[in-house]
């Protein structure tokens, strides 16, 4: 993952940075001046959207389409070490106006840069040589991912290393540091969010990313487009999470909407496979491929395509993006704009999935490694159904948004219907008041006491169901309501989720919320419950329960007559050592 991003300001009229509150005290402090010949025009999308009105907010498919066309103006370049950025950006500035750039670290230093227009581009790339080396052979593709390099003897392009900006999150034991020193639970958690959430300019580099291997896959598909899913845009990314994409090629089939006027038409003629499967799984072969062995930086390929959604995986080195790649994946981008959704409605919503999310990793609830675990988006899913059983509830539920969509919202995907309203304006407030300090409270307590053997989660209906199946833990997927997002956690998973809520809960309740109080260097709040002791007395508390429990009367009696037979042959052995020792 990039390790660290360094951002630049071509901004003279004092516009609101986009960045959070971290950003904008230190760009306050750091911001450079350039030369006067560079624009100052920035055109993003600004951090503090989430606390607009609902009637101010960009729709999801907006949102994207904007950051997607900002990709497209924008070039990844690999900087020497000590590079002079007043030197570097008038020379690209030669090309035409920037909007903006960034530097970051990943496998060496790189920069990011946005031109207000795309023809700037193709000049840039006209002033752009093909490399040479004696010793190796080159693949001459010309993409937007370029290097640039001072001359031999041009000292004046140098200066001293540049300042950077972490983009990684901090350490569980600085962010508990953090956490201690705030006033409030409540501030404990948007103090979290803040530190964990993705930034601009990584969601800008994700889309950039995506751009890129886009312009390989147009070698074959030329009006393709490679969009980002999950974490990446759905407002629950952490800083480090993986680069998640799909290929979509229903922009090519919606071209089709024409009919010819005469008696005659035209149609392409197509490629047949067995099933839409066998399609998918040849596409990404190439497209993987292709990558592999033309995409600069990316290595690593993985083709996993007997999985049930086919992939290809694999890093991107420039970025420091694990990339997973898959085609057509529809369902995973509604999901994907259904929690943006739900992100969007309410700030308490972000702040309580990001310190949940938090919670389980450290207490190994969670993991990156695919396995037993619970998953995020389980994690997530459990976080939306609490919310939606609060009285008043503080989100709708999925049947209500279907609802509330018009016309040009409905959505049907695979014979499941998908609908959801994307205008966030029509979607009332319930007037739910509650503190996220309350809210983590019950939320512990919630799921401390569910009676999971039995019943299902289901965020379409906003109440529980009975399990239609006996998986230890079944959340009904959203958008298709036959699969179980959850199939593969097992019962000591879920048994030590339990059992940590449980503890969480009476850590808060026996006082671990009252407050900072005297010293602020003791853990405390929710700063306390990342503490590995907590998840220490869980599963200790947990296996006490176990021991207490009565054994069977077979067990007894077999125990018993274990420990009869001992003593019994133990008494023959000395009563046989005795009498060989008496004299005849």
């Amino acid at each position: 993952m990039a390790s660290s991003v360094k951002m630049w300001r071509l901004n003279f009229s004092g516009r609101e940075s986009f960045l959070g509150k971290l950003q904008k005290t230190y760009f306050n402090s750091k911001r450079k001046i350039v030369s006067e010949s560079v624009p100052a025009k920035i055109q993003t999308t600004s951090k503090t959207d989430e606390y607009k009105p609902r009637d101010e907010r960009k729709s999801f498919y907006k949102l994207q389409e904007e950051r997607r066309e900002q990709a497209e103006r924008c070039v990844l370049i690999n900087c020497p070490p000590k590079i002079n950025e007043k030197k570097f950006i008038k020379q690209l500035s030669r090309h035409g106006n920037i909007n903006n750039y960034f530097f970051y670290e990943s496998f060496g230093m790189y920069a990011v840069v946005e031109f207000s227009e795309k023809d700037s581009i193709g000049s840039l790339r006209e002033a752009t040589n093909i490399p040479h080396s004696q010793h190796e052979a080159t693949v001459p593709f010309k993409s937007r991912l370029l290097s640039i390099k001072a001359n031999s003897g041009n000292q004046s392009f140098s200066q001293p290393s540049v300042q950077c900006l972490k983009q990684t999150p901090i350490g569980v034991n600085e962010l508990i540091q953090k956490l201690s020193s705030k006033d409030s639970v409540d501030q404990q958690l948007y103090s979290l969010t803040e530190e964990y959430q993705l930034t601009e300019e990584n969601v800008c580099l994700r889309f950039l990313v995506c751009s890129l291997l886009k312009d390989i896959a147009a070698a074959y598909f030329p009006e393709c487009i490679i969009r980002p899913f999950g974490s990446s845009v759905n407002g629950f990314g952490k800083l480090g999470c993986d680069l998640d994409m799909f290929l979509d090629l229903d922009a090519i089939s919606r071209g089709n909407i024409k009919q010819p006027a005469g008696g005659l038409s035209l149609e392409y003629q197509m490629k047949r496979t067995s099933s839409e499967r066998s399609a998918t799984q040849s596409i990404l072969a190439v497209i993987g491929e292709c990558v592999d062995q033309f995409g600069p930086g990316c290595v690593g390929m993985q083709k996993i395509l007997n999985a049930r959604c086919p992939l290809v995986r694999f890093a991107h080195q420039p970025s420091g993006f694990q990339c997973d790649l898959t085609a057509n994946n529809r369902v995973a981008m509604k999901s994907s704009e259904l929690l943006y959704l739900y992100s969007q409605l309410d700030r308490r919503v972000r702040a309580m999935v990001f310190s949940l999310r938090c919670w389980a990793r450290v207490h190994s609830i969670t993991s990156n490694i695919a396995g037993a675990w619970i998953t995020n988006f389980s994690l997530t899913v459990m976080v939306i159904f609490f919310l939606q059983q609060r009285s008043p509830a503080v989100l709708p539920t999925l049947d209500q948004l279907r609802d509330l969509a018009e016309p040009h919202d409905k959505c049907t995907i695979e014979g499941n219907d998908c609908t959801i309203v994307s205008d966030l304006s029509k979607i009332q407030d319930q007037g739910n008041t509650e503190t996220l300090e309350h809210l983590l409270q019950e939320f512990f307590e919630f799921y401390g006491n569910f009676a999971f053997s039995r019943l299902s989660i289901n965020i379409r209906k906003g109440k529980e169901q009975y399990k239609p199946e006996a998986a230890p833990l079944h959340i009904q997927n959203p958008f298709e309501p036959t699969l179980n997002v959850s199939k593969n956690v097992n019962n000591t998973q879920l048994e030590n989720l339990v059992a940590l809520c449980q503890e969480s809960a009476w850590l808060l309740q026996k006082g671990g919320a009252v407050g900072p109080g005297h010293n602020r260097d003791t853990p405390w709040g929710f700063a306390a419950l990342l503490q590995p002791s907590v998840s220490q007395a869980a599963r200790s508390k947990g296996r006490r329960r176990k021991t207490l429990e009565p054994a069977s009367k077979r067990m007894k009696s077999l125990l018993e007559s274990l420990k009869s037979s001992k003593t019994s042959a133990g008494a023959a052995d000395s009563s046989k050592k005795n009498s060989s020792t008496k004299p005849h």
